[in-house]
């Protein structure tokens, strides 16, 4: 919910720990909210209105800031106070609790900038007006000059009328003379006669009055002109003032800051897991990964989203280097069947886990890893001169040369780029060199069937693929990864559920029952393929739907112009069309 949350949580996924005692610190605040909705529910409304302390504290001690992040210091502390006091009758992990020593110190800082800032200031400290009033006396006498000087002229008018007793007494301002007194030429020779003339000195004579100014009625005035810019300048001092408190405190503010990050991220990770069941990982450094009714959390919500079916969770266990069990999973299946989703998601559990969070599964025994390679999807670099299958060996080879035997490795369709021969050629090495060179944890999904063998010879490889049902033709995915390797890719299947031409998928399947019966064997294959295949042939005949021909409606309406018709025609070929359809009828 709070911006210093995001970012350890960013941090967290990007580089996930690989420390037992770091990654348990972090289950247990998880599950510390978990099993608390009501106080993870409380926290969580008072962090929505949290400010982003980091941000504002690191613009204020590099100079950069303005009232608005001195403010957002102010409100985050206050915040920082209402957590502390909802979560202190709870019996928190250590990773919950904050130190109080800095509690002293934070407290003064939130009092004087409680009473120095206005409730809203302004974003730059040129805008003014962000000090509160009261706060400096000089500042208010300045601001007092600068928005009400008519209010202080009139008052000064008022004390000069009640001590010459002159009722006529004026105040006015010009831009010759600047501020003046005036008073009818009768009433001038009582002002330059004493006692009055130690005070007001002559200035003008006009026709009908006389003009004076005091030395108080000149210092006010050069306190008016110069009030609007001495106030920004008091201001800005006082600012400064507080940037520096600030800055001095930012050793005690900053665990603040990243106490309530730890607080966010904790919470949301529990809101996560109480709202979609999540369970908390087991973890351990022996190198086994058993996840059970293990799950893609994106996939997952999506298909909740749509409204569709519930997803189909699925087992995953790669054993420890010292067990019997499979290191290595070779995972075979059609398209479409969810392997590349499979290998996301035990990856993403993984990562999820050793980042701090619960996991979607029922349940997760999981080693640490060391390290996390993926080589999915297809993409290419062209602007650098690689091609997809490029990148793929070049990820491919990156994998193999890094990997040790604490990663964990997920590798789709490797070879799939490249001739059938060599792409087989290179699955099978790489599959090899996983197992006994790299001796990594690794989940392998192929469309190369013939690796399924190598399991007789490598004895910590093991097979599995994903369920499928065929029915007239049509496939069934059922999402199930099951033991055991497929005996089929389904291509065809899939083409045709993606809505490849009938007769395009139904000549891809007689060239696929000829592939697949052996007919076409032997040094000139290709050869006898061009020959015997009815597609190559000049006098084939290939079946191809009829054409529909137009009907009667058709006809009459292709041989009809309609610029030609007049209004009565045109009703009249209406009424003929309605009744031809409904004979058809």
């Amino acid at each position: 919910l709070t911006a210093g949350g995001a970012r350890l949580l960013e941090q967290r996924i990007s580089a996930p720990s690989t420390s037992l005692a770091e990654i348990a610190a972090r289950h247990d605040a998880v599950g510390n909210f978990v099993s608390a909705a009501e106080t993870k529910d409380a926290v969580r409304s008072l962090l929505r209105g949290l400010p982003d302390i980091e941000r504002a504290l690191s613009r204020l001690c590099l100079e950069r800031g303005g009232p608005r992040d001195a403010a957002a210091i102010n409100e985050g502390l206050s915040l920082a106070d209402a957590v502390r006091e909802r979560l202190m009758s709870e019996d928190l992990p250590s990773g919950l609790k904050i130190d109080n020593d800095h509690s002293t110190e934070l407290g003064g800082l939130k009092q004087l900038l409680q009473t120095a800032l206005e409730k809203n200031p302004p974003l730059s400290v040129r805008d003014g007006n962000y000090i509160r009033d009261g706060f400096d006396s000089e500042l208010d006498e300045n601001r007092r000059l600068r928005d009400q000087a008519r209010k202080v002229i009139a008052e000064l008018q008022a004390e000069y009328v009640e001590e010459t007793n002159i009722q006529s007494l004026k105040m006015k301002f010009n831009n010759v003379l600047g501020y003046f007194i005036e008073v009818p030429a009768g009433h001038s020779s009582k002002l330059v006669a004493q006692p009055f003339s130690q005070t007001f000195i002559h200035r003008q004579t006009t026709a009908n009055a006389a003009r004076f100014t005091t030395h108080r009625l000149s210092e006010l005035e050069s306190r008016i002109l110069g009030a609007g810019a001495r106030s920004d300048e008091i201001e800005k001092r006082i600012f400064e003032d507080l940037r520096v408190r600030i800055s001095e405190a930012a050793p005690a503010i900053n665990p603040v800051a990243s106490w309530l990050a730890e607080i966010d991220v904790s919470a949301a990770l529990a809101e996560l897991a109480a709202a979609r069941g999540w369970c908390r990982p087991e973890m351990n450094d022996r190198g086994a990964l058993e996840i059970s009714g293990g799950r893609h959390p994106v996939v997952e919500l999506a298909l909740a989203k749509a409204g569709g079916s519930p997803f189909i969770s699925n087992d995953c266990v790669l054993d420890e280097p010292s067990g019997a069990g499979p290191r290595v999973q070779l995972l075979t299946g059609p398209n479409m069947s969810g392997k590349s989703t499979y290998l996301r998601q035990n990856a993403i559990i993984a990562l999820l886990a050793q980042s701090g969070s619960f996991v979607p599964a029922a349940s997760a025994r999981i080693g640490i890893a060391s390290q996390l390679f993926s080589r999915v999807g297809a993409a290419d670099e062209l602007a650098r001169g690689r091609s997809t299958f490029m990148v793929e060996m070049v990820e491919t080879a990156a994998i193999l040369n890094q990997a040790d035997s604490g990663a964990l490795v997920i590798l789709d369709e490797i070879g799939r780029g490249t001739a059938t021969y060599d792409g087989l050629s290179i699955a099978w090495a790489t599959l090899e060199h996983l197992h006994d060179v790299n001796r990594c944890r690794a989940l392998f999904a192929t469309h190369y069937h013939e690796l399924a063998m190598l399991s007789d010879r490598l004895d910590r490889l093991g097979n599995a693929n994903v369920a499928v049902r065929e029915w007239e033709n049509d496939v069934i995915f059922l999402h199930e990864v099951r033991p055991g390797a497929a005996d089929r890719s389904y291509g065809v299947q899939v083409a045709k559920l993606a809505g490849i031409p009938a007769s395009v998928v139904a000549r891809a399947r007689e060239i696929l029952d000829r592939l697949e019966s052996g007919e076409l064997e032997g040094s000139s294959r290709t050869a006898n393929l061009l020959n015997d295949l009815p597609l190559f042939s000049s006098d084939a005949e290939i079946e191809r739907e009829p054409e529909p021909s137009d009907s009667e409606i058709e006809k009459r309406l292709s041989a009809i112009n309609p610029d030609d018709l007049t209004p009565r025609e045109a009703l009249a070929l209406i009424y003929e069309l309605a009744e031809a359809v409904r004979s058809d009828r």
